[in-house]
């Protein structure tokens, strides 16, 4: 959730709790108003600030994945496998919190143990701690670090966890809140489960159950109609009863949850079935979605994004994880090919939250690992990126073989190093998500058509027109250390602006986060109030963002 990106404290570490919890719900209140203002930050993830950018291609930044991957492997007789994630970063201590789903098939006498979350810290991020809590036993081993089990009496297995941290709970035995897929008892069937917690160690789940009702089973069935119920019964051969919830349009088991400050709710983001051909029940998933002002009443789920033309017949999305930042709704979009069961992560972004772009797609920001290893099969991504320091962290889940159906699943032997799942930590520096290059085959001024064909070494963005009420600088985040970048202004109509043209730019010829882009007589604190272009110019460079201040 947003206060996960703080990587510096609030206040003092003299100051009290309450000064804490006072000063993170100001931030959660005034987040909204405070994309509005400045500093505001461009990105080029979409085009929508764009006004045209001649000369240009995009390319998708590819993280890159920390060399001693992966940070926390399995290593424990409850580690099967290790998937789902959720991490925070308290802004008071530093400390980091990761909460990961455990799933085995070593033991089955009692299901509950099957899918498990457990939980790590760390204080640098890198090297972390299973700490033995005592609170659940794994059948003879009685201290682990099992933070939650599945109900009793499932007809599958308890799924995913999603946590979020309130500064505004008033009940501190509420701040930390998890949401999770489980079963009710009786034929009530499966649905997304809350538990609450007040150090995100100790948890319980809410009493009354379900608070989002899921389908189950029905794969290839028609949806029921308006006058019938949802639950059926179906008798097989050999006299086993097979039990199915079929509800035509629901969030699924796998679901992420985070607090958007814009519109003041809980946006959970996850897993959507979709019909087959015939319209019959439960053919591939979407990106489904849903609000809630308090986590328990919930609006009716929408299906905001699905496979296109462009993608080949047997993708589909396993699920899609989004998170707020810089004013952008952005998502590690699970990918999976169900013919072979890997999963790839693919960059999308949203203005609304509702209508997203997929410009991508089949460019991987994370990409699977080749060979033998613990992430060369599935990568499960999540909705809580951390920044520290100029890098943003992505931690993620990860599997040798495919997550469909815990195919090939359990395999990892206790006590070797030859890891078949783990938790890995990819990096990006910060803001770095899509970079806009000079594209080299553009066509180069006024070239002759009868002349050798020149390579493009030049290109532009300019933006729409922005308000410079208040601004004082403009800073790039390029790395044009084997060229230039030169930061030119115009009016709204178009016109240069003396003392702010290419030619009066000094040039930028480095690689950082915030280059300050500056002129050779004039400064913006001389620039009338109103409404300008912005113009970069590229020379053999690249742009990630344009901040005004």
């Amino acid at each position: 959730m947003e206060f996960s990106f703080s990587h510096q404290p609030l206040v003092s570490k003299a100051a009290g709790w309450n000064s804490l919890l006072l000063a993170a719900a100001a931030l959660w209140f005034c987040a909204a108003a405070a994309a509005a203002q400045n500093p505001r930050t461009i990105l080029f993830v979409d085009d929508d600030d764009v006004l045209y950018r001649p000369g240009t291609i995009k390319r998708v930044v590819e993280f890159k994945k920390y060399s001693a991957n992966p940070v926390l492997p399995p290593e424990k007789p409850w580690e099967g496998n290790l998937g789902w994630t959720s991490v925070y970063r308290d802004p008071r201590t530093g400390k980091f919190q990761l909460w990961y789903q455990a799933y085995q098939e070593f033991r089955k006498e009692d299901k509950r143990f099957k899918c498990v979350v457990c939980y790590a810290e760390s204080d640098d991020g890198i090297a972390w701690r299973k700490p033995t809590l005592g609170l659940f036993p794994f059948y003879e081993a009685k201290d682990t670090n099992i933070v939650l089990i599945g109900n009793e009496g499932g007809y599958g297995d308890r799924y995913c966890n999603s946590v979020v941290v309130d500064p505004r709970e008033p009940d501190a035995t509420r701040r930390y809140k998890m949401v999770y897929y489980d079963w009710d008892a009786g034929s009530k069937g499966s649905g997304i489960h809350l538990a609450y917690s007040p150090d995100g160690i100790r948890w319980r789940k809410r009493e009354e159950g379900m608070v989002l009702k899921t389908p189950f089973g029905g794969k290839g069935m028609p949806p029921p109609f308006q006058d019938e119920g949802i639950y059926f019964e179906e008798k097989l051969k050999d006299g086993a009863v097979r039990k199915s919830w079929r509800v035509p349009y629901a969030m699924s088991d796998a679901t992420d949850v985070f607090y958007d400050p814009v519109r003041e709710s809980y946006l959970l983001y996850g897993k959507m079935w979709t019909p087959f051909p015939d319209g019959s029940l439960s053919w591939k998933h979407g990106m489904g979605r849903t609000e809630s002002k308090d986590l328990l009443h919930w609006s009716r789920p929408e299906l905001v994004l699905t496979t296109d033309d462009r993608d080949a017949p047997q993708l589909e999305f396993h699920t899609s994880p989004v998170f707020f930042y810089n004013a952008m709704y952005f998502s590690l979009n699970q990918v999976l090919d169900r013919q072979v069961g890997t999963i790839d992560a693919e960059l999308i972004s949203s203005r609304d939250g509702f209508r997203w772009n997929r410009a991508y797609p089949s460019k991987w920001v994370i990409p699977r690992s080749r060979g033998d290893v613990f992430d060369s099969g599935s990568i499960l991504t999540n909705n809580t990126p951390i920044i520290v320091g100029d890098e943003m962290r992505f931690y993620y889940g990860a599997y040798r073989g495919t997550a469909i159906g815990a195919v090939g699943m359990t395999r990892q032997v206790i006590g070797s190093k030859d890891y078949f799942s783990g938790i890995g930590l990819a990096i990006t520096p910060r803001d770095r998500f899509v970079a806009v290059q000079v594209n080299p085959a553009s066509p180069v001024k006024e070239q002759r058509r009868d002349a050798p064909k020149l390579t493009n070494t030049i290109g532009n963005v300019t933006l729409r027109a922005l308000d410079f009420t208040g601004v004082s600088s403009l800073t790039v985040n390029a790395d044009a250390s084997k060229g230039a970048v030169r930061v030119e202004l115009l009016d709204e109509d178009g016109f240069r602006l003396r003392g702010f043209t290419k030619d009066d730019a000094v040039p930028i010829a480095a690689d950082g986060l915030e280059l300050r882009a500056a002129w050779k007589a004039k400064s913006l604190r001389e620039l009338p109030a109103g409404r300008y272009l912005v113009r970069v110019h590229l020379e053999n460079a690249e742009l990630f963002a344009v901040t005004l201040r």
